[in-house]
């Protein structure tokens, strides 16, 4: 970076990652069917992941206005409430909502994180955008544009992710929700590449939040509302660079004081590929369990093997878990696990569960279930290793598996077969086979918090991708309206 003169005022150009987004979100043209088709699912999944977290009640407290009778009438509506808010806390509350159980998609690389928490920022925006057309008597936005943006911001965030570790310098992948949704949303509020860059810019500057909240000894619920926050930052910084905030064009690369020295290392930003639609195509969806990515299967593996040990329990030696490197730095904990976010990121207890209930849903975080004596009991009895070949295989840009094995020894000596799954039912391998089981996880969901009537409507466009894709967004959202 010897280009740099720090004694010189004049400011250089650009650095090169904020310009590609903006030539990204501003000109690509998606041609991808299934991208489209898969991006439809992602939408609907994610709105039954909000609709579940409807039961919680430290979800639903997060979701009205920052101060109490802050509305914004004609503004967001933040489904399965009754709020309107302005676009920044709509945002937030959507994203919190989708978040919140841990059931949306995900992406896994260096970087982890779940690119549909970006429709936090982008149906608020577009909600915002479309009622606010249809007050001036011009066009709202349709679901197909929904789609097109959260396409892109999926390429933004997996892309990053795909060589860039910002958890191994102990940020947490919520930043690469807020640097997709700033791109995508300036984009929507009519932002062109200048505005585009002067927010990320802007985002970059923010730095980025601790992964303190997410690892034991301090792993808490700001993991659910953490992409919710990402999302509100985002709207912000689009906000302010379209109505002229100047941005800072080497906010990454400038010696000292940029995030590359600051953050990173010192080192850049390495890419895979360029941004196409790669992301929305393979990304993964959580279809059976709430359950971190990285066990989901193991938890596959522990389900099959529920009929051979529940009766036998108090006979159980050893467990042997196998997994990824990932696996291991993440959810590999011991100890007492003090709330619901203690126990859905610890690979133990997510085994342990279905191996003693044939199950895991929701609930079987709460502290009712967790006082069973003998899911403690099968965490003390586990030895969780990595398998080297399934690092291999989920680092591999062609697989992108997420493999787990389990296998269960008893004290008379006998054990179960080892138990190896290396993809569950959300990846893409596996789309034929995960699509229905999806789309019903979607359906109890929806039935659970909606009217049988706007459920049946739902269901219906669901059922014609053409009818939905053109539907405009205000109708979209009063489809997930309660009150």
């Amino acid at each position: 970076m010897s280009h740099f003169d720090l004694r010189s005022a004049a400011r250089p150009d650009p650095d090169q990652p904020m310009v590609d987004i903006a030539d990204y979100v501003s000109d690509y043209r998606i041609d991808s069917q299934e991208a489209y088709d898969t991006a439809r699912y992602m939408l609907l999944d994610s709105l039954a992941c909000a609709m579940l977290a409807m039961k919680f009640p430290e979800c639903v407290r997060h979701l009205g206005p920052v101060v109490p009778g802050a509305t914004m009438a004609g503004g967001v509506r933040v489904p399965g409430t009754s709020h309107e808010l302005d676009p920044v806390q709509g945002a937030f509350a959507i994203g919190a909502q989708i978040r919140w159980l841990d059931f949306n998609d995900t992406w896994l690389a260096a970087e982890w994180g779940h690119p549909s928490d970006n429709l936090g920022a982008i149906l608020a925006v577009a909600d915002y955008l479309s009622r606010k057309a249809e007050r001036e008597g011009a066009t709202p936005l349709t679901v197909r544009e929904v789609l097109t943006a959260a396409i892109k911001a999926h390429e933004i965030q997996g892309g990053y992710a795909l060589l860039n570790s910002f958890n191994r310098v102990g940020l947490d992948h919520v930043i690469l929700v807020r640097l997709a949704s700033t791109a995508v949303t300036t984009r929507m509020l009519g932002g062109g590449k200048e505005q585009i860059v002067n927010a990320v810019s802007h985002s970059w500057l923010d730095h980025g939040a601790l992964r303190t909240y997410r690892h034991a000894p301090n792993t808490g619920p700001r993991k659910s509302w953490a992409a919710g926050d990402a999302c509100r930052r985002a709207v912000i910084h689009a906000l302010n660079a379209v109505n002229g905030e100047i941005g800072y064009p080497s906010a990454l690369s400038v010696p000292g004081w940029g995030f590359y020295d600051v953050a990173f290392g010192g080192k850049p930003f390495r890419f895979e590929r360029p941004f196409g639609s790669y992301v929305m195509e393979n990304v993964l969806f959580k279809i059976s369990f709430p359950a971190e990515f990285h066990a989901q299967t193991a938890v596959e593996c522990a389900m099959a093997l529920h009929p051979q040990v529940r009766d036998r329990i108090d006979r159980i030696e050893k467990i042997v878990v196998e997994t990824q490197e990932a696996g291991i730095r993440i959810i590999d904990k011991t100890g007492p696990l003090a709330n619901y976010a203690d126990r859905d990121h610890c690979i133990q207890y997510m085994v342990a569960v279905p191996l003693i209930f044939g199950r895991l849903t929701a609930d079987d975080y709460s502290d009712t279930v967790a006082a069973d004596p003998r899911i403690d009991m099968l965490r003390n009895l586990m030895q969780v290793k990595e398998n080297p070949q399934f690092t291999r295989d989920y680092c591999d840009p062609d697989k992108r598996y997420i493999g787990n094995s389990v296998q269960v020894f008893f004290k008379d000596g006998s054990s179960t077969a080892k138990i190896s799954v290396d993809y569950p039912i959300g990846h893409r391998k596996r789309r034929v086979e995960g699509i229905p089981v999806l789309m019903a996880k979607c359906e109890a969901a929806l039935r659970a918090h909606l009217p049988a009537g706007q459920v049946d409507r739902l269901l219906a466009l669901a059922a014609e991708p053409a009818r939905l894709d053109a539907l405009p967004v205000p109708a979209f959202m009063d489809l997930y309206r309660t009150g």
